[in-house]
């Protein structure tokens, strides 16, 4: 997670691999029970289960984690929920193009994201 509007997602490593399509294809059928597609074959959006897979049949285990924003070189991925309350921008690598997040950060502020409240995370070297 490069950047983390309220705290740290536990699904960050994962949630990497919905940066291409393949990769969301690849998480979504690998195992049905740690994220789900929601809507059309090429929705951005998935249901990501934060609890043991015997509870997956309760709804309030599923979070909503939609791809809102995709940087054209594909290193950088914004992933939101209907709300907008939570924001966070993830990357393929710790220290992604400064020109690609400034980019990406401009294109949140045109969709009404509040980029005040970003918090930036710390990366290991």
């Amino acid at each position: 997670v490069l950047i983390d509007l309220k705290g740290k997602s536990a699904m960050a490593d994962t949630m990497i691999v919905a940066v291409s399509r393949a990769a969301m294809e690849q998480i979504v059928a690998q195992d049905h029970r740690l994220a789900r597609q929601i809507g059309e074959a090429n929705s951005p959006k998935l249901q990501v289960r934060f609890a043991p897979a015997w509870l997956s049949w309760l709804p309030v285990v599923w979070g909503d984690y939609w791809v809102i924003d995709l940087d054209p070189a594909y290193q950088l991925v914004a992933v939101s929920e209907p709300r907008q309350e939570y924001l966070w921008i993830l990357a393929r690598s710790p220290r992604p193009d400064a020109a690609a997040v400034e980019a990406l950060l401009g294109r949140l502020a045109g969709k009404g994201f509040d980029l005040t409240r970003l918090e930036r995370t710390r990366q290991s070297p």
